[in-house]
């Protein structure tokens, strides 16, 4: 059973697998449908710099202190 969107959780729990150029195209999309800038202050860009600086720093301090 295919959901209806990419990464739509399945009726038993089960993810579809999409790739990294699905999904920034589905995040220019969303991005670009609300208004919002795709660079810039407040951009999409800096939203995920700024994410995945913070994920990759957590990670960090997870592996360091346990």
């Amino acid at each position: 059973m295919a959901a209806e969107h990419p990464g739509q959780e399945l009726a038993a729990g089960q993810s579809v697998e999409i790739s990294d150029d699905q999904l920034v195209a589905m995040l220019v999309g969303r991005a670009r449908g609300n208004d919002l800038q795709l660079t810039g202050e407040g951009g999409l860009l800096q939203q995920l710099t700024k994410r995945v600086l913070e994920s990759a720093l957590e990670g960090e301090i997870t592996d360091r202190v346990g």
